[in-house]
This record gives C-alpha cells, sequence and structure tokens, in this order.
C-alpha cells in the first residue's frame, strides 16, 4: 500500500506545481490587459474631449458659411427640376409635328395601294369567262369539236386559267341548252359547234321581250 501511494502524490504535486504556474501566468496576463484597456480608455476620452473642442471652434468660425450655404443649396434643387419640365414641354410641343408627319406618311402609303387596286380592276374586269372563250373558239371553227379539243385548244392559250375538261363539258352542255352551241353525236363521240348569230339572235328576243 504505502509504495501504491508514493507515485500518487508525485503526480499530484506536479499538477499543483503546473495549476499554480499556470495561475499566475493568466493573472500577469488579465492585469497586462487591464492596464492596456485603461490606457486605451484614457485616450478615448482624450479624444472624445478634443472632439468637442473642435466641434465647438468649427460651429463658432463656420457657422456664418454653412448657413448662407443652405438657402442657396435648396435654391440648386429647387431649380434643378425646371430643366426636365423644359424637355418635357419641349417634347409635347415636338409630339403634335411628329402625329401629323406619321398621318401623312400613313396617307401616303395608302395613296399606292389605291391606285394599285384600281390598275387591277380593268384587269379583272378585262378577263374573258370560260363561256365566252368558248363561243369565241367554236366561232372560229369550221368543223365540230370535241370537249377533248376545245379544252386542249384553251389550254394552250390560256395556260393561266387551269381549264379542265370536265368544266368545258358541262359548259358546252349548258350553251347548248341555251341554243347557243349545236351538239352532234358521231358514234361514240359527242362533237360541239358554235350557233349562227342568227340564230341566237332568234333564241335572245323573246328573252328580252319577255323582260321588257
Amino acid at each position: 500500500m504505502p509504495e501504491t501511494q508514493v507515485p500518487a502524490t508525485e503526480l499530484t504535486s506536479q499538477y499543483s506545481a503546473q495549476v499554480t504556474g499556470d495561475l499566475e501566468r493568466n493573472t500577469k496576463e488579465r492585469e497586462r490587459i487591464g492596464s492596456e484597456i485603461e490606457a486605451l480608455q484614457e485616450q478615448l476620452r482624450a479624444l472624445q474631449h478634443d472632439h468637442t473642442v473642435l466641434v465647438s471652434v468649427q460651429q463658432a468660425l463656420g457657422g456664418e458659411s454653412v448657413a448662407s450655404a443652405e438657402p442657396a443649396a435648396k435654391a440648386d434643387a429647387a431649380a434643378a427640376p425646371s430643366v426636365p419640365a423644359q424637355a418635357s414641354a419641349q417634347s409635347k410641343r415636338n409630339k403634335p409635328k411628329k402625329a401629323v408627319a406619321t398621318s401623312a406618311k400613313k396617307a401616303a402609303a395608302k395613296k399606292p395601294t389605291t391606285k394599285a387596286s384600281s390598275a387591277k380592276a380593268p384587269t379583272t374586269a378585262a378577263k374573258p369567262t370560260l363561256v365566252d372563250l368558248i363561243r369565241g373558239h367554236l366561232a372560229q371553227q369550221s368543223e365540230p369539236r370535241s370537249a377533248a379539243e376545245i379544252t386542249s385548244a384553251l389550254a394552250q392559250t390560256h395556260s393561266d386559267r387551269g381549264i379542265k375538261v370536265t368544266v368545258v363539258r358541262n359548259t358546252l352542255e349548258g350553251l347548248v341548252a341555251k341554243s347557243h352551241v349545236h351538239r352532234t353525236k358521231q358514234g361514240a363521240s359527242v362533237f360541239y359547234t358554235a350557233a349562227t348569230s342568227a340564230e341566237q339572235a332568234a333564241v335572245d328576243s323573246p328573252t328580252e321581250a319577255s323582260a321588257g
């Protein structure tokens, strides 16, 4: 038992000595920092005192100049908005001119469109109908023509019309019903010839008389 107590006592003594040394160092460090804090506080109080004195001197020396400068600054601030106001007034005066110029441009742009549409109107009105084309073609023929032959001839002279044989045949049958075109049949084929001017006049005259 005594042998085990000896090492424990030595360890305790070592810890005690270390703690004592740390405590002394801590105390000295606190005293040093406390002294620095007191010195800094003294410097701060001196600076605050100097600041108060300097502010008082500045107010005593420059009080009049500061007071006179404030109205001038206020006057400048009040006069500053006048520049944007003038600019806005100028822009308002310019707006009617721009509106007039814009309306004039629109009117000028519309005029060519009107001319173009008026120029197109005679072209559309002068374009012959399919009935006129068929009657004119048959009037120039000395022999009967089939619907396919008439379609082929008209398609060559009027390629932009997109003429189809079924439409031509239906138109021919309508002209036959009005006696403007004669229909003859040779075997399985059907041929058409134009009626004479006298025949067409005889057919049209009763219609005109009844209309009158």
